[in-house]
């Protein structure tokens, strides 16, 4: 009997110690170093802040939590400041933080910036808002996490852009469209009576990366989340969310005017739709004062908009803009738009749309528009909107949900893929135009400002499905933040947050996250191929996929392999998207010497014996980059080996055992592919790249009928 306490009392503890991924980069555990503990706990022994707000409130709260993991300490607070105290506040409600004369740093960082400084032997966390003091409290207790010097600091920190959204494709039936972490987090049929605490740790995790926005439905819309019944329910939530600085956005759904409304038609030009929406408008900021607005997809895959009435996309835009501006909100409105009735390329459409419109919507409209002008492809050149429109803000549309990277285990760190699209020039007033300063608006002199992450969030236990799927999470968030820090800086933040800040382990993580993309690029659609996964489901290779209702939906319309050879000649020989493109850009684009071979097969159709930088033929080369592909997985494999007993166990074989499936599909994508582009080339795969367990026909009758996603 004691022998089975025994075996009972420790497998409970084991339990009890395991680390599962809840808590993410917000881990705060214990500092085993004991005189870097001891140098902290002199300096964080006494607080002085007013609480008077849910805010402040909860920046409070965040901190005593954090110092009791990391110090094992309750910090104590005081009336007011003497010596070796940590003072948090605005000016306004800290008669001490408004004697400090920061006027001059205060007026750089606007309504969510916020200051840290070393002031006469005390540590003050400042702004103009107490959410600004919430996100200063968060930077600060990061750098405790990561064991940094706090003595003498002097940080003043604002955001680039102003609407840092997470778009979450969820359905009111809870499943999640491109999810791969398990169902919605919103389960709306608790709702508005019962507040899981996950969404407040939902807020906090938000709120301590900056991200100020959550759009809560699909783009795909369903009107009912505009009735009575559900404006309670997104009102609870939004309540939940206020102290953490996090506003509620919905996506509305064109038609919602005849769906729910009893209306014939939703004409946006039609005065009694404009009366519908305003009168919608108003019910909802009576629930929700400070709702953020709308995000709006509409004519673009079946979905329903202003051009079924003969009316553009500023019609339908500025009708809703129309809407939510007494309430000071705005329409994020997507140009992810596209038709299989237009015969033009694909990839030009939404610049032909778009462009035209540009200086035509109103000042409470901001055009969402994807990195890519396909569909977060593994590897896209920039969208040639960027910069083509200089009278209309533009945001970005990143997708932190892996639909074309592997989905839910495949291990792919996306900062790299965010970073090449941000720091692209698009040359739109010459050099140094880059695609970030288009979208913080100093390139037009743009106000309203954003970027948006397709949410790679769900109901797993971990958040995301898989751990690493966590820090594209928090990449996206820094980067909204600010996107002038590196990729490399901010994997190193996650990693010492989430594991470790032993400096070996540090540095073996690193090396595999900064890998992971391009390896994924390698193994699924190098050389600039795109759009070649398995049908509606997305998962796993497809090249083949030709013959559907719809040419644009299929693998063949876009790698074009012939006996001649492989690509997609978007020159002026061929679709001529490269036009679409500022000249500069455009030249490199299309000229073979100068086009990068990341992009080449993206506006290029070339023979399968072109010669490539390497001396190899383009079929060779092919060969070779899936094999470097596989290759590169299998050293990510190799070095989270080396890791046992330096991560804890339940983290480090969840990881081992994603990275066996992502092996094998590496070499189920390259042996498919190669396969297939072989009954076009008729050239051998070289020797030395091992030899398919399967043959085509294998590979092409694979079914995956129930993958996640479809």
């Amino acid at each position: 009997m004691k022998f089975k306490l025994l075996l009972f009392f420790l497998f409970v503890t084991s339990i009890c110690l395991a680390e599962d991924g809840y808590d993410l980069w917000l881990r705060y555990k214990p500092i085993e170093d004991t005189a870097l503990k001891s140098q902290y706990k002199e300096l964080l022994h006494k607080y002085v802040a007013n609480e008077s707000s849910p805010t402040m409130a909860a920046a409070v709260q965040e901190l005593k939590c954090a110092l009791n993991g990391l110090l094992d300490y309750q910090i104590t607070t005081e009336s007011k400041p003497s010596g070796k105290t940590l003072l948090m506040g605005t000016p306004e409600n800290s008669k001490y933080i408004a004697s400090m004369k920061l006027d001059k740093d205060l007026q750089k960082i606007g309504n969510e910036g916020f200051i840290i400084i070393s002031q006469k032997g005390n540590t003050v966390i400042t702004a103009n808002t107490d959410v600004g003091v919430l996100y200063g409290t968060f930077h600060f207790l990061q750098l405790v996490q990561m064991h940094q010097p706090i003595e003498r600091l002097h940080i003043v920190s604002s955001p680039k852009v102003k609407l840092r959204v997470l778009n979450h494709w969820d359905n009111l039936d809870r499943t999640v469209e491109r999810g791969y972490a398990g169902f919605s987090l919103w389960d709306w049929h608790k709702l508005p009576d019962y507040i899981d605490p996950k969404y407040i740790d939902y807020a906090r995790a938000n709120a301590s990366i900056g991200i100020n926005g959550t759009v809560l439905t699909n783009v795909n819309a369903n009107a009912l989340i505009l009735t009575d019944t559900y404006i309670q329910k997104v009102k609870a939530l939004a309540d939940a969310f206020r102290p953490y600085g996090l506003k509620v956005y919905l996506t509305a759904r064109f038609s919602a005017p005849i769906e729910i409304g009893g209306l014939k038609t939703a004409d946006p030009l039609n005065e009694e739709v404009k009366q519908w929406w305003k009168d919608k408008v108003d019910e909802i900021y009576k629930a929700i004062p400070d709702f953020g607005g709308f995000l709006v997809k509409a004519n673009s895959e079946g979905q329903p908009g202003p051009q079924n009435y003969g009316r553009t996309h500023a019609d339908g835009a500025n009708m809703m803009a129309d809407a939510v501006s007494p309430h000071g909100g705005v329409v994020m409105w997507r140009a992810f738009v596209y038709s299989n009735e237009e015969p033009d390329d694909r990839a030009k459409q939404a610049y032909n749309e778009f462009k035209p419109l540009d200086g035509k919507f109103r000042e409470n409209v901001i055009i969402q528009v994807k990195n890519g002008a396909i569909d977060f492809q593994p590897r896209e050149p920039f969208h040639p909107l960027f910069g083509a429109m200089p009278k209309t803000p533009l945001m970005m549309e990143f997708q932190i949900t892996q639909e074309y990277l592997g989905q839910g285990t495949h291990l792919a760190y996306l900062a790299e893929m965010y970073k090449e699209c941000l720091d692209a020039d698009t040359y739109a007033q010459g050099k140094g135009s880059t695609v970030a300063k288009v979208i913080d608006g100093s390139l037009d002199n743009h106000q309203l400002t954003g970027m948006a992450g397709v949410s790679n969030i769900g109901t797993d236990r971990n958040w995301t499905g898989q751990i690493f799927g966590q820090a594209n999470w928090y990449c996206f968030g820094r980067l909204a933040w600010d996107h002038q820090l590196t990729s490399e800086a901010i994997v190193e933040e996650w990693i010492r947050m989430t594991f470790s800040n032993e400096p070996q382990t540090v540095k073996t993580i690193k090396n595999v996250m900064l890998g992971s993309r391009e390896a994924v690029v390698n193994y699924m659609t190098p050389l600039g191929l795109h759009h070649m996964m398995g049908w509606g489901h997305h998962y796993g290779p497809g090249p083949w996929v030709a013959n559907k209702h719809r040419a644009d939906w299929t693998s063949v319309y876009y790698h074009k392999a012939d006996k001649e050879g492989i690509g997609f000649d978007r020159t002026a020989s061929g679709s001529n998207a490269v036009s679409q493109y500022f000249p500069e850009v455009a030249k490199q684009f299309s000229s073979l010497d100068e086009c990068p071979e990341k992009y080449l097969l993206w506006f290029h159709h070339l023979p399968w014996t072109y010669t490539m930088k390497s001396g190899r033929s383009l079929w060779d080369e092919l060969c070779y980059k899936y094999q470097a592909g596989v290759d590169s997985v299998g050293q990510m494999q190799e070095q989270w080996n080396s890791l046992q007993g330096k991560v804890d166990e339940e983290r480090f074989d969840q990881v081992k055992s994603f990275l066996q499936i992502q092996k094998n599909e590496a070499e189920w994508w390259r042996n498919a592919c190669l396969l297939y582009f072989q009954t076009f080339s008729g050239k051998p795969i070289p020797d030395d790249i091992p030899k398919a367990d399967h043959t085509l026909e294998y590979y092409e009758e694979l079914s995956f009928p129930y993958a996640p996603g479809h």
